[in-house]
Protein backbone atom coordinates (compact mmCIF):
# COMPACT_ATOMS: atom_id res chain seq x y z
CA UNK A 1 0.00 0.00 0.00
CA UNK A 2 1.15 3.36 -0.95
CA UNK A 3 0.34 5.71 1.21
CA UNK A 4 0.98 9.87 2.67
CA UNK A 5 0.63 12.37 5.04
CA UNK A 6 -1.40 14.30 2.89
CA UNK A 7 -2.55 14.92 -1.05
CA UNK A 8 0.17 16.54 -2.74
CA UNK A 9 2.98 14.28 -1.26
CA UNK A 10 4.14 12.62 -4.51
CA UNK A 11 2.40 9.09 -4.17
CA UNK A 12 1.11 9.05 -7.50
CA UNK A 13 3.97 10.14 -9.43
CA UNK A 14 5.94 7.60 -7.12
CA UNK A 15 3.05 4.67 -7.61
CA UNK A 16 4.09 4.59 -11.21
CA UNK A 17 7.28 4.95 -11.12
CA UNK A 18 7.73 2.12 -9.13
CA UNK A 19 4.75 0.03 -11.08
CA UNK A 20 6.93 0.27 -13.92
CA UNK A 21 10.24 -0.29 -12.32
CA UNK A 22 9.23 -3.65 -10.98
CA UNK A 23 7.62 -4.42 -14.71
CA UNK A 24 11.19 -3.31 -16.54
CA UNK A 25 12.46 -6.50 -13.97
CA UNK A 26 10.47 -8.89 -15.58
CA UNK A 27 7.95 -9.06 -12.59
CA UNK A 28 4.09 -9.59 -13.56
CA UNK A 29 2.69 -6.20 -11.78
CA UNK A 30 -0.93 -5.45 -10.91
CA UNK A 31 -2.47 -1.98 -9.16
CA UNK A 32 -5.41 -0.91 -7.71
CA UNK A 33 -6.69 2.73 -6.94
CA UNK A 34 -8.22 3.21 -2.96
CA UNK A 35 -11.39 5.24 -3.62
CA UNK A 36 -13.73 6.29 -6.05
CA UNK A 37 -11.04 7.91 -8.69
CA UNK A 38 -11.91 7.06 -12.41
CA UNK A 39 -8.51 9.21 -13.75
CA UNK A 40 -5.87 7.48 -11.65
CA UNK A 41 -6.62 4.25 -12.70
CA UNK A 42 -5.94 4.53 -16.06
CA UNK A 43 -2.40 5.75 -15.65
CA UNK A 44 -1.57 2.52 -13.92
CA UNK A 45 -2.85 0.45 -16.35
CA UNK A 46 -0.52 2.42 -18.61
CA UNK A 47 2.25 1.86 -16.36
CA UNK A 48 1.46 -2.01 -15.72
CA UNK A 49 -0.22 -2.88 -19.02
CA UNK A 50 -3.14 -4.69 -17.09
CA UNK A 51 -6.66 -2.77 -15.86
CA UNK A 52 -6.32 -1.36 -12.45
CA UNK A 53 -9.54 -1.46 -9.74
CA UNK A 54 -11.34 0.84 -7.42
CA UNK A 55 -11.27 -0.63 -4.06
CA UNK A 56 -13.60 1.03 -2.00
CA UNK A 57 -14.54 0.41 1.38
CA UNK A 58 -16.86 2.75 2.10
CA UNK A 59 -18.64 2.23 -0.66
CA UNK A 60 -18.14 -1.57 -1.59
CA UNK A 61 -17.87 -3.43 1.70
CA UNK A 62 -15.13 -5.71 3.29
CA UNK A 63 -16.24 -9.00 1.49
CA UNK A 64 -16.11 -7.29 -2.05
CA UNK A 65 -12.61 -5.29 -1.46
CA UNK A 66 -11.30 -8.32 -0.75
CA UNK A 67 -12.71 -9.96 -3.74
CA UNK A 68 -11.13 -7.23 -5.95
CA UNK A 69 -7.93 -7.52 -4.40
CA UNK A 70 -8.00 -11.16 -4.13
CA UNK A 71 -8.79 -11.50 -8.22
CA UNK A 72 -6.39 -8.68 -9.11
CA UNK A 73 -3.81 -9.98 -7.51
CA UNK A 74 -4.20 -13.70 -8.66
CA UNK A 75 -2.01 -14.06 -11.61
CA UNK A 76 0.69 -11.17 -10.37
CA UNK A 77 4.05 -11.27 -8.75
CA UNK A 78 3.41 -8.14 -6.80
CA UNK A 79 0.19 -5.93 -5.76
CA UNK A 80 0.86 -2.43 -5.46
CA UNK A 81 -2.41 -0.07 -4.04
CA UNK A 82 -2.45 3.40 -4.06
CA UNK A 83 -4.30 4.89 -1.60
CA UNK A 84 -6.50 8.39 -1.37
CA UNK A 85 -5.50 11.43 0.15
CA UNK A 86 -4.11 11.08 3.60
CA UNK A 87 -3.31 8.11 5.20
CA UNK A 88 -6.08 8.13 7.65
CA UNK A 89 -8.31 10.62 6.06
CA UNK A 90 -11.70 9.02 5.04
CA UNK A 91 -15.40 9.57 5.31
CA UNK A 92 -16.68 10.96 8.24
CA UNK A 93 -17.44 8.33 10.36
CA UNK A 94 -17.19 5.82 8.69
CA UNK A 95 -14.61 3.50 7.60
CA UNK A 96 -12.83 4.11 4.09
CA UNK A 97 -9.58 5.65 4.30
CA UNK A 98 -6.35 3.83 3.11
CA UNK A 99 -5.67 2.51 6.47
CA UNK A 100 -8.76 1.13 6.74
CA UNK A 101 -7.97 -0.82 3.67
CA UNK A 102 -4.72 -1.57 4.90
CA UNK A 103 -6.45 -3.47 8.14
CA UNK A 104 -8.75 -5.29 6.23
CA UNK A 105 -6.14 -6.49 3.66
CA UNK A 106 -3.31 -7.04 6.58
CA UNK A 107 -1.31 -5.13 3.78
CA UNK A 108 2.09 -3.52 4.53
CA UNK A 109 1.83 0.37 4.17
CA UNK A 110 5.08 2.41 2.27
CA UNK A 111 4.76 6.13 3.55
CA UNK A 112 5.80 8.22 0.69
CA UNK A 113 6.83 11.70 2.69
CA UNK A 114 7.38 15.57 1.35
CA UNK A 115 10.47 15.96 2.98
CA UNK A 116 10.83 19.67 1.68
CA UNK A 117 11.40 22.62 4.14
CA UNK A 118 11.94 19.82 6.99
CA UNK A 119 14.58 18.10 8.77
CA UNK A 120 14.55 16.59 12.33
CA UNK A 121 10.76 17.13 12.79
CA UNK A 122 10.22 14.09 9.79
CA UNK A 123 10.62 11.78 12.63
CA UNK A 124 7.94 13.00 14.55
CA UNK A 125 5.81 12.42 11.61
CA UNK A 126 7.00 9.02 10.65
CA UNK A 127 6.58 7.89 14.19
CA UNK A 128 3.05 9.62 14.55
CA UNK A 129 1.76 7.53 11.78
CA UNK A 130 3.44 4.25 12.49
CA UNK A 131 1.62 4.29 16.17
CA UNK A 132 -1.83 5.86 15.44
CA UNK A 133 -3.20 2.62 14.87
CA UNK A 134 -1.79 -0.72 16.29
CA UNK A 135 -3.85 -2.74 12.93
CA UNK A 136 -2.29 -0.98 10.51
CA UNK A 137 1.65 -1.78 9.35
CA UNK A 138 3.79 1.38 8.47
CA UNK A 139 7.08 -1.28 6.79
CA UNK A 140 9.10 1.98 5.75
CA UNK A 141 9.20 5.46 4.46
CA UNK A 142 9.96 7.17 0.67
CA UNK A 143 11.25 10.21 0.89
CA UNK A 144 10.50 12.79 -1.24
CA UNK A 145 11.35 16.22 -2.83
CA UNK A 146 15.02 15.73 -0.89
CA UNK A 147 17.20 18.63 -2.10
CA UNK A 148 20.65 17.54 -1.32
CA UNK A 149 23.28 15.43 -0.13
CA UNK A 150 23.40 17.22 3.42
CA UNK A 151 19.41 17.41 3.62
CA UNK A 152 19.01 13.60 2.67
CA UNK A 153 21.70 12.82 5.87
CA UNK A 154 20.15 14.90 8.55
CA UNK A 155 16.42 13.19 7.79
CA UNK A 156 18.09 9.89 7.50
CA UNK A 157 19.69 10.91 11.12
CA UNK A 158 16.57 11.17 12.48
CA UNK A 159 14.77 8.37 10.99
CA UNK A 160 17.27 6.16 12.48
CA UNK A 161 16.65 7.31 16.08
CA UNK A 162 13.43 6.03 16.00
CA UNK A 163 13.99 2.64 13.99
CA UNK A 164 12.27 3.84 10.84
CA UNK A 165 13.48 2.01 7.41
CA UNK A 166 14.42 4.27 4.90
CA UNK A 167 13.60 2.68 1.59
CA UNK A 168 13.86 5.50 -0.97
CA UNK A 169 15.01 8.81 -1.23
CA UNK A 170 13.70 10.79 -4.18
CA UNK A 171 15.00 13.79 -5.68
CA UNK A 172 15.55 13.66 -10.02
CA UNK A 173 11.44 12.71 -10.30
CA UNK A 174 10.28 15.74 -8.76
CA UNK A 175 10.29 17.91 -11.71
CA UNK A 176 7.86 15.80 -13.65
CA UNK A 177 4.59 17.12 -13.84
CA UNK A 178 1.44 15.62 -15.25
CA UNK A 179 -0.82 18.24 -16.94
CA UNK A 180 -4.20 18.65 -15.32
CA UNK A 181 -7.90 19.97 -15.37
CA UNK A 182 -11.01 20.51 -13.94
CA UNK A 183 -11.25 17.07 -12.57
CA UNK A 184 -8.13 16.33 -11.91
CA UNK A 185 -5.06 14.93 -14.57
CA UNK A 186 -5.70 14.63 -17.76
CA UNK A 187 -6.83 11.52 -19.04
CA UNK A 188 -4.19 8.81 -19.43
CA UNK A 189 -5.39 8.35 -23.34
CA UNK A 190 -4.78 11.89 -23.85
CA UNK A 191 -1.17 11.90 -22.92
CA UNK A 192 0.67 11.72 -26.03
CA UNK A 193 4.17 11.82 -23.88
CA UNK A 194 2.85 9.65 -20.82
CA UNK A 195 5.22 6.30 -22.08
CA UNK A 196 8.53 8.53 -21.76
CA UNK A 197 7.10 10.40 -18.31
CA UNK A 198 6.22 7.00 -16.92
CA UNK A 199 9.60 5.29 -18.06
CA UNK A 200 11.25 8.83 -16.57
CA UNK A 201 9.68 8.24 -13.04
CA UNK A 202 10.26 4.62 -13.08
CA UNK A 203 14.13 5.22 -13.72
CA UNK A 204 13.98 7.74 -10.88
CA UNK A 205 12.48 5.10 -9.02
CA UNK A 206 14.94 2.59 -9.67
CA UNK A 207 18.05 4.55 -9.15
CA UNK A 208 16.63 6.48 -5.82
CA UNK A 209 14.46 3.49 -4.07
CA UNK A 210 15.85 0.15 -2.76
CA UNK A 211 13.50 -2.17 -5.33
CA UNK A 212 14.81 -5.26 -3.20
CA UNK A 213 13.63 -4.43 0.10
CA UNK A 214 10.23 -2.65 -1.08
CA UNK A 215 9.40 -5.67 -2.99
CA UNK A 216 10.55 -8.04 0.01
CA UNK A 217 8.23 -5.60 2.63
CA UNK A 218 4.96 -6.80 0.57
CA UNK A 219 3.07 -9.13 2.26
CA UNK A 220 0.84 -12.51 1.47
CA UNK A 221 -2.95 -11.37 0.03
CA UNK A 222 -5.08 -13.72 2.05
CA UNK A 223 -7.75 -15.48 0.16
CA UNK A 224 -11.39 -14.20 -0.91
CA UNK A 225 -14.37 -15.12 -1.96
CA UNK A 226 -14.16 -14.16 -5.53
CA UNK A 227 -17.31 -14.58 -6.41
CA UNK A 228 -18.14 -11.69 -4.86
CA UNK A 229 -20.73 -9.26 -7.27
CA UNK A 230 -21.06 -5.40 -6.56
CA UNK A 231 -23.42 -4.29 -9.01
CA UNK A 232 -26.28 -6.22 -11.37
CA UNK A 233 -25.84 -5.41 -14.89
CA UNK A 234 -27.95 -3.43 -16.68
CA UNK A 235 -29.30 -5.86 -18.93
CA UNK A 236 -27.84 -9.16 -20.54
CA UNK A 237 -26.68 -7.30 -23.58
CA UNK A 238 -24.96 -4.09 -22.86
CA UNK A 239 -24.05 -1.13 -25.38
CA UNK A 240 -21.60 1.11 -23.68
CA UNK A 241 -19.88 4.64 -24.83
CA UNK A 242 -16.19 4.32 -24.35
CA UNK A 243 -13.77 7.34 -25.67
CA UNK A 244 -12.27 10.61 -24.48
CA UNK A 245 -15.06 12.09 -23.99
CA UNK A 246 -17.14 9.17 -22.21
CA UNK A 247 -14.09 7.15 -19.77
CA UNK A 248 -14.95 7.39 -16.20
CA UNK A 249 -16.41 3.76 -15.85
CA UNK A 250 -15.39 1.73 -12.70
CA UNK A 251 -13.35 -1.67 -14.42
CA UNK A 252 -15.14 -3.47 -11.10
CA UNK A 253 -18.19 -2.80 -12.96
CA UNK A 254 -17.88 -4.34 -15.88
CA UNK A 255 -15.61 -7.00 -14.49
CA UNK A 256 -19.26 -7.46 -12.55
CA UNK A 257 -21.18 -7.15 -15.62
CA UNK A 258 -19.17 -9.84 -17.43
CA UNK A 259 -19.27 -12.42 -14.59
CA UNK A 260 -22.77 -12.20 -14.26
CA UNK A 261 -23.23 -13.32 -18.24
CA UNK A 262 -23.88 -9.98 -19.84
CA UNK A 263 -22.46 -9.26 -23.20
CA UNK A 264 -20.89 -6.15 -23.26
CA UNK A 265 -19.95 -4.04 -26.63
CA UNK A 266 -18.75 -0.61 -26.90
CA UNK A 267 -18.67 2.61 -29.36
CA UNK A 268 -17.25 5.54 -29.89
CA UNK A 269 -19.42 8.40 -29.61
CA UNK A 270 -16.82 10.69 -30.83
CA UNK A 271 -16.35 8.88 -33.91
CA UNK A 272 -20.07 9.18 -34.39
CA UNK A 273 -21.03 6.09 -33.92
CA UNK A 274 -24.40 4.45 -32.75
CA UNK A 275 -24.77 2.01 -29.86
CA UNK A 276 -25.30 -1.81 -30.85
CA UNK A 277 -29.57 -1.76 -31.62
CA UNK A 278 -29.74 -4.79 -31.10
CA UNK A 279 -28.49 -4.60 -27.12
CA UNK A 280 -30.92 -4.32 -24.09
CA UNK A 281 -29.36 -1.32 -22.30
CA UNK A 282 -27.07 1.61 -23.38
CA UNK A 283 -24.42 3.00 -20.98
CA UNK A 284 -23.17 6.37 -20.99
CA UNK A 285 -20.54 6.92 -18.57
CA UNK A 286 -19.04 10.11 -17.33
CA UNK A 287 -16.22 11.88 -19.04
CA UNK A 288 -15.88 15.05 -20.56
CA UNK A 289 -18.33 15.86 -23.27
CA UNK A 290 -18.38 19.58 -21.98
CA UNK A 291 -14.98 19.18 -24.39
CA UNK A 292 -16.53 18.10 -26.87
CA UNK A 293 -20.22 19.99 -27.20
CA UNK A 294 -19.85 21.02 -30.64
CA UNK A 295 -18.63 17.57 -31.97
CA UNK A 296 -21.19 15.70 -30.25
CA UNK A 297 -23.75 17.84 -31.24
CA UNK A 298 -23.16 17.26 -34.94
CA UNK A 299 -22.81 13.91 -34.34
CA UNK A 300 -26.18 12.53 -36.21
CA UNK A 301 -25.46 8.59 -36.24
CA UNK A 302 -24.90 8.96 -32.70
CA UNK A 303 -27.68 10.87 -31.48
CA UNK A 304 -30.34 9.05 -33.85
CA UNK A 305 -29.24 5.57 -32.61
CA UNK A 306 -29.97 7.49 -29.31
CA UNK A 307 -33.00 8.45 -29.92
CA UNK A 308 -34.17 5.36 -31.69
CA UNK A 309 -32.77 2.75 -29.23
CA UNK A 310 -36.08 0.62 -27.90
CA UNK A 311 -33.72 -0.54 -24.44
CA UNK A 312 -32.90 1.11 -21.20
CA UNK A 313 -30.49 4.35 -22.08
CA UNK A 314 -28.90 5.46 -18.42
CA UNK A 315 -26.29 8.51 -18.42
CA UNK A 316 -24.17 8.89 -15.42
CA UNK A 317 -22.54 12.58 -15.36
CA UNK A 318 -21.54 13.49 -18.41
CA UNK A 319 -23.44 10.73 -20.01
CA UNK A 320 -26.76 12.47 -18.10
CA UNK A 321 -25.45 15.92 -19.72
CA UNK A 322 -25.91 14.29 -23.22
CA UNK A 323 -29.35 12.49 -22.54
CA UNK A 324 -30.62 16.19 -22.16
CA UNK A 325 -31.69 18.97 -24.33
CA UNK A 326 -28.75 21.24 -24.35
CA UNK A 327 -25.37 21.45 -22.85
CA UNK A 328 -23.35 25.32 -22.43
CA UNK A 329 -20.01 25.16 -22.78
CA UNK A 330 -17.69 27.32 -20.66
CA UNK A 331 -18.08 30.00 -23.30
CA UNK A 332 -21.72 30.17 -22.93
CA UNK A 333 -22.27 28.51 -26.39
CA UNK A 334 -25.61 25.67 -26.15
CA UNK A 335 -25.22 22.88 -27.84
CA UNK A 336 -28.36 20.04 -28.88
CA UNK A 337 -28.03 17.45 -26.83
CA UNK A 338 -29.86 13.91 -27.71
CA UNK A 339 -33.59 15.40 -25.99
CA UNK A 340 -34.29 12.51 -24.12
CA UNK A 341 -34.02 14.32 -20.89
CA UNK A 342 -36.30 17.73 -19.90
CA UNK A 343 -32.16 18.96 -19.19
CA UNK A 344 -30.24 21.79 -19.88
CA UNK A 345 -26.80 21.39 -18.11
CA UNK A 346 -23.98 24.34 -18.26
CA UNK A 347 -20.52 24.61 -17.34
CA UNK A 348 -20.30 28.08 -17.89
CA UNK A 349 -21.38 28.81 -14.30
CA UNK A 350 -19.15 26.18 -12.43
CA UNK A 351 -20.05 25.01 -9.04
CA UNK A 352 -17.90 22.37 -7.13
CA UNK A 353 -19.62 19.25 -6.10
CA UNK A 354 -18.21 16.51 -4.66
CA UNK A 355 -18.63 13.46 -2.21
CA UNK A 356 -20.25 10.21 -1.30
CA UNK A 357 -23.81 9.73 -2.53
CA UNK A 358 -26.40 7.22 -1.03
CA UNK A 359 -29.53 6.35 -3.16
CA UNK A 360 -32.58 5.05 -3.14
CA UNK A 361 -34.01 3.92 -6.13
CA UNK A 362 -37.30 6.24 -7.44
CA UNK A 363 -37.47 5.10 -10.86
CA UNK A 364 -33.83 4.00 -11.13
CA UNK A 365 -32.24 0.80 -12.93
CA UNK A 366 -31.70 -0.79 -9.93
CA UNK A 367 -34.02 -1.29 -7.08
CA UNK A 368 -31.53 -2.31 -4.28
CA UNK A 369 -30.04 0.84 -2.34
CA UNK A 370 -26.89 2.20 -3.86
CA UNK A 371 -23.85 3.73 -3.22
CA UNK A 372 -22.14 6.17 -5.77
CA UNK A 373 -19.64 9.21 -6.26
CA UNK A 374 -20.71 12.34 -7.45
CA UNK A 375 -17.76 14.97 -8.42
CA UNK A 376 -18.59 17.56 -11.53
CA UNK A 377 -18.58 21.33 -11.62
CA UNK A 378 -21.55 21.72 -14.29
CA UNK A 379 -24.81 22.63 -12.86
CA UNK A 380 -28.38 22.16 -14.00
CA UNK A 381 -29.54 25.53 -15.48
CA UNK A 382 -33.17 24.08 -16.45
CA UNK A 383 -34.58 21.22 -15.59
CA UNK A 384 -38.32 19.84 -16.98
CA UNK A 385 -41.13 18.06 -15.31
CA UNK A 386 -39.91 14.74 -15.26
CA UNK A 387 -40.00 11.90 -12.31
CA UNK A 388 -36.89 11.95 -10.37
CA UNK A 389 -34.35 8.59 -10.32
CA UNK A 390 -33.23 8.91 -6.55
CA UNK A 391 -33.79 9.98 -3.13
CA UNK A 392 -29.69 11.01 -2.31
CA UNK A 393 -28.17 11.38 1.34
CA UNK A 394 -24.35 12.13 1.82
CA UNK A 395 -21.72 9.57 2.98
CA UNK A 396 -23.48 10.74 6.80
CA UNK A 397 -27.00 10.22 5.94
CA UNK A 398 -27.94 14.14 5.21
CA UNK A 399 -30.92 14.09 3.36
CA UNK A 400 -30.20 16.14 -0.24
CA UNK A 401 -33.13 16.16 -1.72
CA UNK A 402 -33.84 14.00 -4.96
CA UNK A 403 -31.24 13.44 -8.01
CA UNK A 404 -31.83 12.88 -11.72
CA UNK A 405 -34.32 12.25 -14.08
CA UNK A 406 -36.44 9.16 -16.25
CA UNK A 407 -38.69 10.10 -19.52
CA UNK A 408 -39.27 7.44 -21.06
CA UNK A 409 -36.81 4.60 -21.96
CA UNK A 410 -34.36 7.16 -20.58
CA UNK A 411 -32.72 8.20 -17.23
CA UNK A 412 -29.54 9.38 -15.34
CA UNK A 413 -28.23 11.28 -12.77
CA UNK A 414 -24.87 13.21 -11.91
CA UNK A 415 -24.18 10.10 -9.73
CA UNK A 416 -21.62 7.44 -10.24
CA UNK A 417 -23.12 4.42 -9.22
CA UNK A 418 -20.10 1.84 -7.47
CA UNK A 419 -21.83 -0.39 -6.16
CA UNK A 420 -25.02 -2.11 -3.94
CA UNK A 421 -24.91 -0.81 -0.56
CA UNK A 422 -24.08 -3.70 1.57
Amino acid sequence: MIAAPHSGSGKTLLTLGLLRALRNRGMKVASAKIGPDYIDPGFHAAATGRPCVNLDLWAMGETAVRALASRQAADADVLVIEGVMGLFDGPQGAKGSTADVAAVLGLPVLLVIDAARQSGSIAAVAHGFRTLRKDVNVAGVILNRVASDRHEAMLREALDAIHMPVLGAVRQIDSLELPSRHLGLVQAQENQELEAFIESAASGVARETLLDRIFESAAPLGQADSSASVLPPLAQSIAIARDVAFSFIYEHVLDSWRKAGAELSFFSPLADEAPDASAKAVFLPGGYPELHAGQLAGNSRFLEGLRSHQGVIYGECGGYMVLGDGLIDKDGQRHAMAGLLPVTTSFARRKLHLGYRQLGSWNGPWPQKLHAHEFHYSTLEFEGDAPALFEAKDAAGNGLGVMGHKLGNAMGSYAHVISVAQ
